[in-house]
């Protein structure tokens, strides 16, 4: 092999992926995953989950056998059917090995209702792709992102390691981005819930939201 071919391919096999952006479609992640479901370690692949036509929750956190994580796994998992009938497929995420993630979840009294699957980034590659890789620790960041069957990123939310999440504010996300992907020209104003009111954006609603919209209590 030539000297220049080396090193086009050192170029290509180092080129930067661009950080995921909500609002554009994300690249086919692909990890380890063990399920606790069917009890076996396989593989994740968004493009798969896509062809279903489903949703996908990435929920990354910093790594099993801490103190923080198992109760936010476990307050997910109070809401996994829930999602599930929603057409959303969950995903934890940490840099732990899939190995890990069966012996945590095996020995964690919290985690014995977790169903859904458990990604393995043991190398950070998935981490650093959505802006929740920790240089320093090596850890990932509290992150919950949405991908909707299109494979679009609509939402992303990243916490410091020390703030827990609540899976009522992400059931309440999901249910918002749902609706909107089967009405597009409207607008879910703050505290939205099903059935509650919406907005229809257009040059007559500007300036005049407070006389169109009556906020929840």
């Amino acid at each position: 092999m030539h000297e220049h071919e080396h090193e086009e391919e050192y170029e290509e096999c180092c080129v930067e992926v661009p950080e995921a952006t909500v609002g554009q479609e994300v690249i086919d992640i692909a990890m380890k995953v063990y399920d606790p479901t069917e009890g076996f370690f396989g593989d994740m692949s968004l493009e798969e989950v896509k062809k279903a036509g489903k949703w996908t929750i990435l929920f990354f956190y910093p790594a099993d056998f801490s103190f923080v994580c198992p109760t936010e796994l476990a307050d997910l998992a109070t809401k996994q059917d829930e999602l599930a009938k929603m057409g959303f497929e969950i995903f934890s995420v940490s840099t732990d090995t899939e190995y890990v993630h069966l012996a945590w979840r095996q020995s964690e009294k919290l985690l014995e209702n977790v169903r859904f699957k458990m990604g393995a980034d043991p190398n950070g590659q998935v981490s650093r792709y959505f802006g929740v890789y920790d240089q320093e620790s090596g850890l990932a960041l509290r992150g919950t992102f949405l991908i909707n069957p299109d494979g679009i990123l609509v939402s992303k939310e990243i916490n410091f390691y020390n703030v827990g999440r609540n899976a009522d504010e992400l059931v309440r996300k999901c249910q918002a981005n749902a609706y909107l992907r089967e009405h597009p020209a409207e607008a879910c104003p703050a505290k939205w819930r099903p059935g509650d009111q919406t907005l229809t954006p257009s040059e007559k609603l500007v300036g005049k939201v407070f006389e169109t919209y009556t906020p929840k209590a």
